[in-house]
């Protein structure tokens, strides 16, 4: 066995599972990661992964690598790096246990994370909300699962990995009622329930007559939906709304809705964060860049004191060409 394949196994079984006890979001991560690796080293060196060494995967074969995933993979910058943070903390972990192999080692983990765009995210208003929710024909059975997996995930913003995993005994439609979740970094936490969403998940409820710990939306055979799966369900219902033709509209795009509407509410960025379930609340700060109508309300109360109200408009375009005269 060489160095590479058993320090592969150690690094998922010793430090992600023992040490670290990653997450199993975090393991199928880096999994895919450095199965891409691999594979793209053989295709490079022509020997089988098994038979790949240390000095194999080297710095200009992870930078091969990662340019490749940029341009033939199509790969966002933010996807590149999160491929590398998962090869550099293989190689931080080689380090330890293969001194021989120190110079490569070092050269891969000098390999530089790029710079990445901050982009708006991406929300759906008011109308387009209704519009999207109103798309699922609740005549059939498939419908009305939709119906309340949408306007659970608009009302909640749980993530898609939290909404899909959810069980029947997650919510709690009692005093207080509310959903409660596992998600990302193994912290729960619980989300309150509108009159509104209370009343569509009883019913849906009462029609899945499934068990505790049966899924709450499951799939046509019974199981726990996939990502895939709810990706296309949504882009089936958005394929239905004419007001949202061209609009890309993800599940991440429902979170994103739920958290702007939080935000027009007047709720306070430290409590959007504790309701999303960020880590810190600097993560929150995209939906204040994102949101117009408090840049409005901010341009309002700069407005000089002695001004005219009202925003400027162009003159008619046959003055304007006179007075450029």
């Amino acid at each position: 066995m060489t160095a590479v394949a058993a320090t592969l196994q150690a690094f998922f079984t010793q430090r992600l599972v023992q040490q670290r006890q990653a997450s199993p979001h975090t393991i199928a991560a880096y999994r895919d990661t450095l199965r891409l690796l691999l594979v793209c080293a053989r295709e490079k060196t022509g020997n089988t992964p098994s038979r790949l060494d240390i000095a194999d995967l080297n710095a200009p074969m992870v930078t091969s690598f990662l340019d490749h995933l940029e341009q033939d993979r199509s790969n966002s910058v933010r996807t590149r790096n999160a491929r590398l943070a998962a090869i550099h903390s293989l190689f931080a972990f080689a380090a330890l246990h293969h001194p021989e192999h120190a110079a490569d080692i070092a050269r891969v983990l000098a390999i530089p994370a790029k710079n990445a765009d901050h982009t708006i995210v991406g929300f759906l208003t008011e109308p387009e909300a209704e519009a999207l929710l109103a798309s699922p024909d609740r005549a059939t059975r498939t419908g009305r699962r939709d119906y309340a997996m949408l306007i659970l995930a608009v009302q909640t913003g749980l993530r898609a990995s939290e909404l899909t995993s959810l069980t029947c005994r997650d919510v709690h439609l009692g005093s207080g009622p509310h959903v409660s979740c596992h998600g990302k970094g193994r912290k729960s936490r619980i989300t309150p329930l509108t009159v509104g969403t209370v009343a569509v998940v009883r019913a849906w409820l009462a029609e899945h007559r499934g068990s505790p710990t049966d899924p709450l939306f499951p799939s046509n055979r019974g199981t726990a939906m996939s990502h895939d799966a709810l990706a296309q369900r949504l882009a089936h219902h958005v394929g239905r709304c004419p007001s949202l033709a061209g609009k890309k509209v993800t599940p991440h795009v429902l979170r994103h809705t739920a958290a702007m509407r939080l935000l027009h509410a007047g709720v306070d960025i430290t409590v959007i964060a504790l309701w999303l379930g960020h880590e810190n609340v600097a993560t929150t700060q995209i939906y204040l860049q994102a949101d117009m109508e408090l840049k409005q309300r901010a341009l309002d109360r700069t407005t000089p004191p002695t001004s005219t109200p009202g925003r400027y408009r162009p003159p008619d375009s046959v003055l304007a060409f006179l007075e450029g005269l």
